[in-house]
């Protein structure tokens, strides 16, 4: 398994958890609300709250992880140790999105940590 897989794999636990946070949607909001303007606002409750918000904060977690592989791809740097640190960030997102959905805090607060710190020593092994 390479950086790259890694990067792929992130992306597809993205998507389950885009999936799985519209689908909470069309429970709770209809159908016809989803496929409308929008214009007035209604909000999601419960694990589809906390869905939404995993799935932001996984959006943010990519928009900082996906430049450290590429970078660390495109300069041929990538090494064993970028290979752990990207194998670290995976874990910690994988553990992150049900801790978060289940409501374990201090689990959540951890993987988060652990997953941002793997993206930190990703930047600093491209430099």
């Amino acid at each position: 398994m390479t950086e790259a897989h890694i990067l792929a794999l992130y992306g597809f636990l993205v998507l389950l958890t885009l999936l799985l946070q519209v689908t909470g949607s069309m429970q709770q909001l209809s159908l016809g609300y989803l496929m409308s303007n929008r214009d007035e606002h209604r909000s999601v409750t419960g694990w589809t709250a906390r869905l939404k918000r995993a799935l932001d904060n996984s959006v943010v977690a990519m928009a900082l992880f996906a430049p450290a592989i590429l970078l660390l791809i495109a300069t041929k740097q990538t090494s064993d140790a970028s290979l752990l640190a990207a194998q670290v960030f995976l874990i910690g997102r994988i553990v992150y999105l049900p801790a978060y959905v289940f409501g374990l805090v201090g689990l959540r607060t951890l993987s988060w940590l652990v997953g941002f710190a793997a993206t930190t020593v990703l930047y600093f092994l491209a430099l």
